[in-house]
């Protein structure tokens, strides 16, 4: 296998001409260059310069080297070129795991920001359940992820860095003419006599609720199984039962529903941003992230919406 270096110091030579100028260009003593010759003309096993009254010029051989080693160099620049503008987020993509409450509240937000500072950049945005998006993180297939978790199942992976970005409280969604509709905030423990829309397939609200209720004293009475939030909504709106909702997950609500305070009588869960430990971090991720933590900062999940921040 050819050595590059000696690729370089045979190029410099053909290209200033002599042994000496390419030694002052290259910063190495004439002696260093041609021992480096001397060892690639031994590797090619021919002859690549000969002395002419004007200098070295190239043999055949070492003409079709030079030029090859070119091309070599030429595509080294271009590829560091391209990691510069990779590096300085001039360029890229950012694969990205989301699930679908965040997807449709917070998560745009950061999406429209990250666009204005980087708009080179490429988002390729995936929404799932959690354990297949912690899948995904594990195989890199996405190389950060949003992910959530109540505090009696925190998420367990020792191979991710997890950090909180928002606390979604738990709340009471009941349809528009509901009495408790005009309320500001009312507790679990009120609502003992409802009838209940859940969540289908053991989705995770329906242990908020279920803790919730035996927390307060009673047992859930369940009028309903829904397979998304807006399906939940919709049958609450009409007066089939009430339900539990992240905060998140109402922000775009029904127009027959209306979205009550629940206090500290329910649990709230974490919003979370997770990566790699066992990675090199890519540039555009530190930098989403980044940007997902200013959105944090000031975002009030009541409104959707982050809040104005005031002029200086």
């Amino acid at each position: 296998m050819l050595d590059i270096r000696r690729l370089e110091v045979l190029l410099n030579v053909v290209e200033h001409g002599s042994v000496t100028a390419a030694a002052e260009a290259m910063t190495y003593t004439p002696s260093a260059v041609s021992q480096q010759l001397r060892r690639l003309e031994t590797e090619v096993g021919m002859p690549l310069l000969q002395r002419h009254a004007r200098g070295m010029v190239p043999t055949e051989a070492g003409h079709v080297l030079a030029v090859h080693a070119r091309k070599v160099f030429r595509q080294m620049a271009a590829a560091e070129s391209d990691l510069r503008d990779i590096a300085g987020l001039r360029r890229g993509t950012l694969e990205l795991g989301t699930f679908p409450t965040v997807g449709s509240s917070f998560l745009p937000l950061a999406v429209k920001r990250f666009g204005q500072l980087y708009p080179s950049i490429q988002l390729n945005i995936r929404s799932a359940r959690e354990a297949e998006l912690i899948e995904m993180l594990e195989e890199g297939v996405v190389g950060l992820s949003m992910l959530w978790d109540y505090e009696w199942g925190r998420i367990q992976a020792d191979q991710l860095s997890l950090t909180t970005l928002f606390t979604d409280p738990t709340v009471l969604v009941v349809a528009a003419d509901h009495p408790l509709a005009r309320r500001r905030q009312v507790a679990v423990g009120d609502l003992a006599g409802e009838r209940w829309i859940i969540r289908s397939n053991d989705h995770p609200v329906v242990e908020v609720l279920s803790r919730s209720g035996l927390a307060a004293g009673f047992e859930p009475r369940i009028s309903f199984r829904a397979n998304d939030y807006q399906e939940a909504q919709a049958m609450v709106s009409v007066g089939l039962g009430i339900a539990l909702a992240p905060r998140t997950a109402v922000v775009n609500k029904h127009p027959n529903v209306r979205v009550v305070s629940l206090g500290d009588t329910a649990p709230h869960r974490r919003v979370l941003v997770a990566h790699r430990l066992d990675r090199v971090r890519a540039a555009t991720e530190m930098a989403f992230q980044q940007v997902l933590s200013e959105i944090a900062a000031s975002y009030d999940p009541d409104t959707g919406r982050v809040a104005e921040r005031p002029a200086t």
